[in-house]
């Protein structure tokens, strides 16, 4: 069992604890989070508590991550694309319309099910359906994802993602001609009330700061590089439809009408990160998938 401890601050004052725990960097869900008070593995000055408990600063809070339960998912064996491999990272390149990790009623066809295959040992911290998985990208983005094979790891390329030291580079399509060369975009983000399963731009929310640079304008559509600072759900396609520049091809952020591409136009092909054990930078590319490469060529054939 795991303990991690957090001392709650002025900024979080009057907060239910719930949200603040789950808005720590740790990839913990809310509902995670209830679970665990509900079960006493979380107390605020070592005494139990309540999700709904309002954060008065300087408590002291413990949560007690218990012990990954036996996975109950089925490795499968798949042709993983890997791009490096060692006893502590693996670094993947996922296709586009594979999902990262299994969820309660699709157990199978998943990133994490072909990890399984591949190797047998992966971080539990994360609990039972997410081996491994220290972030994660969209079903419909291809690109490079890092996965920690121990819990060392898995602490260690977390605390990078929270500092900030992670190199995260996106190429995408967006419907619009973006004049000026580059950009930034620092709009905090959250769920969108009217749509549950949306993301938006609130009040409130989480912050979020995406950098982006034009690459190649088109008639109607730019191609960008977008860097992430921070790495909140649907960061990029929430970001640059707030803006005015939705991707292209996405089903849920852009326009009604938009090019059929089975999901949006954006890859994550740039991944850099300190190595856990050996302290040193490592950077790695993967190239766009053809048929994000096939839609370039068409557009700047119209243009």
């Amino acid at each position: 069992m795991e303990n991690i401890q957090h001392s709650i601050q002025e900024s979080e004052k009057g907060k239910r604890l719930d949200a603040v725990l789950a808005g720590l960097e740790y990839n913990w869900s809310r509902t995670q989070v209830q679970q665990w008070i509900k079960e006493g593995n979380v107390t605020v000055n070592g005494a139990a508590t309540k999700p709904n408990y309002k954060c008065v600063p300087g408590a002291e809070v413990q949560v007690e991550i218990p012990d990954p339960e036996p996975l109950d998912v089925e490795a499968e064996e798949m042709n993983l694309d890997i791009y490096y491999e060692d006893a502590d990272v693996l670094v993947v390149n996922k296709p586009k319309g594979m999902v990262v990790h299994p969820a309660p009623g699709h157990l199978t066809g998943t990133l994490v099910n072909g990890l399984m295959a591949h190797c047998k040992d992966l971080s539990g911290i994360n609990g039972i359906l997410r081996p491994g998985i220290v972030h994660r990208i969209d079903k419909d983005t291809s690109g490079l994802l890092m996965v920690a094979k121990n819990d060392s790891a898995h602490e260690k390329l977390v605390q990078q993602l929270v500092d900030k030291t992670v190199t995260r580079k996106y190429t995408a399509v967006v419907h619009g001609v973006i004049t000026h060369g580059a950009g930034t975009i620092d709009a905090p983000i959250g769920r969108d009330k009217k749509d549950r399963q949306s993301m938006t731009v609130v009040d409130g929310g989480k912050q979020a700061v995406t950098h982006f640079n034009v690459i190649e304008r088109f008639k109607d559509f730019t191609l960008v590089e977008c860097i992430l600072e921070t790495g909140r759900t649907h960061q990029i396609r929430v970001h640059m439809k707030h803006i005015g520049f939705p991707l292209a091809g996405d089903p849920k952020y852009g326009p009604r009408k938009t090019p059929d591409l089975n999901g949006q136009a954006l890859h994550a092909g740039v991944l850099g990160f300190i190595h856990p054990s050996s302290g040193e930078y490592i950077e790695f590319e993967a190239p766009a998938p053809e048929s994000f490469n096939e839609f370039i060529e068409k557009l700047k054939k119209e243009h």
